[in-house]
Formats: structure tokens, C-alpha cells, sequence
């Protein structure tokens, strides 16, 4: 298994710009799923509710599935937000996201099961290769927002032992309708009345870190608030990382069914993936603050989607100017799926522009502006679509950024 395991291609990416950046270039990186500190800074109240647990001595174990007060506050806190009624006993703690998510897939796939996850999607093809899973990676289209349907899900949910599903998606910045969901839960259920009582149920791994910054009219939709019926057979993922910028402070949480969320606490006790004890003590004490919270999600979503917009109603100019690009308009999270179709056209050195790869070297080269291409998110090398991330972004750069790639596109031939 570690002998076959791939690293990151977002991280092959990143060490180019990193090449460049210590060559003294002016590089606009777009890339990272991070947020610069300094634009988008933690909520004040938990950056001193960290330092005062600090200075009470909160630097022992803390419990290894999350402080009860910290499990309490989760509860409460969801139940506030999405409805969602889940005693504190089956919320798990771990630090950040990422070991949840592999606790998940450990914990419910046995080796050379088959796992379904939608591309493009980040990550589910490493954490099925670790738990020695069989992956089946559905193909998503842009008419559907790079959603999963019903329709794209139904032939393949039979034998599979669990279906992971990403709402507001990274890395396409989109949600599911309540209608897209809805009916996929309905297949879900179907398929579990089919398999009966006796047999192991069709799991969702249900991730909902970005489910606070959604835009305009867009909403967050989930299994269990749509359907009741799905709560035996979904765990959720959530945190703090996105909503309030707060990834390197490493706090994320899941909920679901009893038995799974008891076995994956088991897993993660061994492994010892809980946040530091100061971290458990003010998350808890700052998810209590709800008028706090409500001001401070206000705020970055406003700035966050300024920064869509803007570059939404950019590349809308570009598209406009004749050339060969798209995007969809912004829905949620950090990041805007753009599109740059240069497949017909050659560099001015006489070089084809027939990958994703080649596109985002030019685009890196030529303009100083690099995207992620969504071959590294499971789609085809070929395609012409890009993750575009904001939360390095400066307002006043914008226009740059995009009369930068206004002057590479100009300089493509057929």
C-alpha cells in the first residue's frame, strides 16, 4: 500500500510556484484551498479564548473523541444551525477533517470494497487507495454543476459499502438542489430496503465543511434534514477550518450513527488525532458566542464573495472579448470553476495547449497566474476546467490577475 501511494499533485503544482517566488517573479497563486491570514484573520474571541486556555493550563489529554464540553457546544451548535438533533456522545472530535475521513473509510469499508465518489473531488481516491478500497470514480458534467445525479449514481449503487458525497463542493464551489439530493437519498434508501436488515448497509460520508459560506440564494441542503430516514446511514463531516479561516488551527468533527461514530473514535484514539487541549476548551466557549459567530460569517462571506464576484464578472469580459473561456457563477465556498478551452491553439513558441497541464505551465509562464487544473481532482488531463481559490486574493489585484491572462489569451495561435 505505501509502496503505491501517490502524493499530492496540488503539491507538485505548489513547489513550481515556489520555484518561481524564489526567483524573485511575481507569481498570483490561486491555487491553495487556504486563506491569508493577514486578509482573512480568525475570529478575535477564539484567538483569545486559545491564549487564555493556554493561561489557565488547559495542557493536559484532553479526551481522546473531544471534551465533553466541546462535544456539548458541537451539538448545540448544530442543532441551532442545521436542526440536526445528535447527542454529544455521537459527535467525534479529531484534528481537522482529514482523520475523520479516513477513520470513516477504514471503518466501513473492508479491503476491495467498493467505495463511489463523485469527480471532481478532492482526495477520495487517496483515502480509498489506504483503505485498500475499490474505487469508482463517477464522471460529473458542468450542466450539472459538477454534481452528482441520481440518474449518473443509480446503475453503480449496487455491492458498494459507501457513497462520499461533498456539499459546497471542492473543488467547483458548488452545492447540490434540494432535488439533486433528495434524489440520491432516495436511490440510498431503496437500495438499503433491497439489502434488508440483516445485510451491511450503502453508507454516505457526507462533507459539509464549506456549508456556512454560501452566496445570494444559494442554500445548503443535507441527507438527514431532507430525509430522517437517512439518519442511520450518514456521517457528516464538519469544522472551523473554512468558515472561519481557520485551517491551521486543525479543529474538525463528525456525527452520525452510534455504532460507526464508536468504532471511529476507537481508530482515532489509537492513532492520537485530537486537537490540543487549549484548541478543544475555546472552540467550545466560542461556539456558544451565536451573535459573535452570526457577525463574524457575515463578514467573510461578504469578502470572500467579493472576490468571486469580481472574478466571475471578469472572466464574464474575457468570454465577452471572444475568447475561449467560462465560468460558472459563484455558489459557495472559496473557489470559482473556471473554464480555458485552448485545445485548438498553440503557444507563441509553437507549442500545443492540449492538457490541462500544458494550460496552467502557460498560464504560470506567461501571465504569472496559476489555477488548479481539475485533472488533479480525478477528471480526464484533458479537460478545460480550473479551480480557481480566493482566499489569498487581494480585492485590488484582481484586475491585474485578469489583464494578465487577458494578454496570454491574446497570445495563442491557431
Amino acid at each position: 500500500m505505501a509502496e503505491n501511494l501517490m502524493g499530492s499533485q496540488i503539491l507538485e503544482l505548489s513547489d513550481q510556484i515556489r520555484q518561481k517566488l524564489r526567483a524573485g517573479e511575481q507569481i498570483f497563486d490561486l491555487t491553495i484551498g487556504d486563506f491569508d491570514s493577514v486578509i482573512f484573520p480568525i475570529p478575535e474571541l477564539l484567538k483569545d479564548a486559545v491564549s487564555n486556555a493556554y493561561a489557565q493550563n488547559f495542557t493536559n489529554y484532553p479526551a481522546t473523541n473531544g471534551t465533553v464540553e466541546l462535544r456539548t457546544a458541537i451539538a448545540a451548535y448544530t442543532r441551532s444551525q442545521q436542526k440536526l438533533d445528535y447527542p454529544a456522545n455521537d459527535v467525534l472530535v479529531s484534528s481537522g477533517a482529514r482523520p475523520l475521513i479516513y477513520a470513516a473509510y477504514i471503518t466501513l469499508l473492508n479491503p476491495g470494497e467498493k467505495i463511489i465518489y463523485p469527480v471532481p473531488s478532492w482526495n477520495n481516491h487517496f483515502y480509498t487507495h489506504l483503505a485498500q478500497a475499490s474505487g469508482f470514480a463517477l464522471a460529473t458534467h458542468p450542466e450539472d454543476n459538477f454534481m452528482p445525479t441520481a440518474q449518473l449514481l443509480e446503475p453503480h449503487l449496487g455491492q458498494a459499502g459507501l457513497l462520499s458525497l461533498c456539499s459546497p463542493l471542492n473543488p467547483a464551489g458548488t452545492v447540490f438542489s434540494r432535488k439533486q439530493l433528495a434524489d440520491i437519498c432516495e436511490l440510498v434508501l431503496a437500495e438499503n430496503r433491497r439489502r434488508g436488515l440483516d445485510a451491511k448497509p450503502l453508507y454516505i460520508l457526507y462533507d459539509q465543511i464549506y456549508r456556512n459560506l454560501t452566496y445570494g440564494d444559494t442554500q445548503h441542503f443535507d441527507p438527514v434534514s431532507l430525509y430522517p430516514e437517512m439518519k442511520p446511514f450518514t456521517i457528516y463531516i464538519d469544522g472551523i477550518s473554512k468558515a472561519f479561516a481557520a485551517t491551521g488551527l486543525r479543529m474538525g468533527w463528525a456525527f452520525g450513527p452510534s455504532d460507526v461514530i464508536g468504532k471511529m473514535k476507537l481508530l482515532l484514539a489509537h492513532i492520537g488525532s485530537w486537537p490540543s487541549h487549549p484548541l478543544q476548551q475555546a472552540t467550545a466557549e466560542y461556539l456558544g458566542k451565536t451573535e459573535s459567530v452570526n457577525e463574524y460569517l457575515t463578514d467573510i462571506k461578504e469578502k470572500l464573495n467579493q472576490r468571486l464576484v469580481k472574478f466571475y464578472e471578469g472572466f464574464c469580459q474575457l468570454k465577452n472579448s471572444g475568447y475561449p473561456v467560462d465560468a460558472i457563477s459563484p455558489q459557495a465556498a472559496l473557489y470559482l470553476t473556471v473554464k480555458i478551452d485552448l485545445r485548438a491553439f498553440q503557444t507563441p513558441d509553437a507549442k500545443p495547449l492540449l492538457t490541462g497541464r500544458q494550460v496552467y505551465q502557460y498560464l504560470l509562464n506567461e501571465a504569472g497566474v496559476a489555477m488548479v487544473p481539475f485533472y488533479a481532482f480525478g477528471l480526464e488531463e484533458t479537460s478545460v476546467w480550473f479551480r480557481l481559490s480566493v482566499g489569498t486574493a487581494h480585492l485590488e489585484d484582481i484586475p491585474e490577475i485578469i489583464h494578465r491572462l487577458e494578454r496570454a489569451l491574446a497570445k495563442v495561435t491557431r
